[in-house]
């Protein structure tokens, strides 16, 4: 093996790669906290005792979780066109995130709504809570903090598949790279700096993940506290 590493050129494209990870951070964002709130929203509908909710939603998870993100994302930009419907690389990939994001935290969050002890929710009707406050008082947060960190995994897994949001055009992290790589044709130096971009990304996404986690759960017990 005489392959010889050179770092040197790359130094002329960081810029561009440092503008390819502002995209990278603001798609993951938008995918986490989109598909959390649609993952809790489909979770709870899931619950209903209504067939056509949860059939809808079961329809929802399980195309979303037996289809690759790929596809979903040509799907939507390819796709739609077809029937009428254009939207621009970055609404598709918006679009695809929380919806591919959704799916997971839904199924994550169902388990954790499931788990809740009947007792429970027997209690809080015998207080005369209703259905909605017996869902935001009772259910959920226990519920949400069960499954937290499996919910946080699968952030942080979104936020790794944004890497191929570079399939139509749209210049992420990865994107940048692909640039570079084909200007400069040092593809073993330029995917390495930008694996160890995504390490710390990783580890970036988890730590904001857990904190903010920690506060909203810490506030929603003290204002449990508070009503008791």
């Amino acid at each position: 093996m005489d392959y010889t590493f050179q770092f040197g050129p790359l130094l002329n494209y960081l810029p561009q790669i440092v503008s390819g990870l502002w995209p990278t951070i603001g798609l993951s964002f938008v995918g986490i906290f989109g598909g959390i709130a649609l993952g809790i929203f489909c979770a709870v509908m899931s619950t209903s005792s209504s067939p056509i909710p949860r059939l809808l939603v079961r329809l929802y998870v399980e195309v979303v979780r037996n289809t690759p993100l790929l596809v979903q994302i040509f799907v939507i930009f390819f796709g739609l066109p077809n029937i009428g419907i254009r939207l621009s690389p970055l609404t598709s990939v918006f679009i695809a995130l929380v919806l591919n994001n959704g799916g997971y935290v839904a199924e994550i969050v169902r388990g954790g709504i499931e788990a809740t002890h009947r007792s429970q929710v027997e209690a809080a009707e015998s207080l005369g809570l209703s259905y909605f406050q017996t869902l935001r008082y009772v259910i959920l947060p226990p519920a949400l903090e069960k499954v937290f960190t499996p919910v946080v995994s699968q952030c942080v897994l979104l936020m790794l598949s944004t890497s191929l949001v570079s399939a139509i055009g749209v210049e992420d992290l990865t994107g940048a790279a692909m640039i570079a790589s084909s200007e400069t044709f040092r593809t073993m130096e330029i995917y390495l700096v930008v694996a160890m971009v995504y390490v710390v990304l990783n580890f970036v996404f988890r730590a904001v993940l857990n904190v903010a986690g920690l506060m909203i759960f810490t506030r929603s017990r003290r204002r449990l506290l508070g009503r008791a």
